[in-house]
């Protein structure tokens, strides 16, 4: 089964807390902000991702407990310029409220000192 396979059956077999997350990301629902699913990114699938933003945001069950390909995996992702969120599935099910402010906290870094919410500097 080819990469883009893999990631159509993952997107058909997500966790109670993918399904909740994704409906939360999906159709710009978070911000106005574009989120896939399921998505390959090199030899890797990610659950969700922002490509403009660069951010991957990940689920995590008990099967990432003892996990060894997770840190190698972050380190290529992170090589690639992604910076990776990672909540547990009971974070997301329970604390949805938290987790959506985290990942928004994620896309909407502080402005730069003594520029404006628009980048736009003061009156001058």
């Amino acid at each position: 089964m080819d990469q883009r396979d893999f990631a159509k059956t993952l997107r058909q077999t997500m966790t109670d807390a993918e399904r909740l997350l994704w409906k939360h990301l999906r159709a710009h629902r978070l911000l106005d902000q574009k989120f896939r699913r399921q998505h390959p990114i090199g030899p890797y699938i990610v659950d969700f991702v922002h490509l403009g933003a660069r951010l991957i945001i990940e689920s995590d069950g008990s099967q990432h407990n003892e996990s060894n390909t997770d840190p190698q995996r972050d380190a290529w992702l992170k090589q690639q310029g992604f910076q990776i969120l990672r909540f547990w599935n009971h974070d997301i099910l329970n604390n949805t409220e938290s987790v959506l402010t985290e990942i928004l906290n994620s896309l909407t870094p502080l402005s730069p000192r003594g520029r404006g919410v628009g980048g736009e500097g003061g009156s001058e």
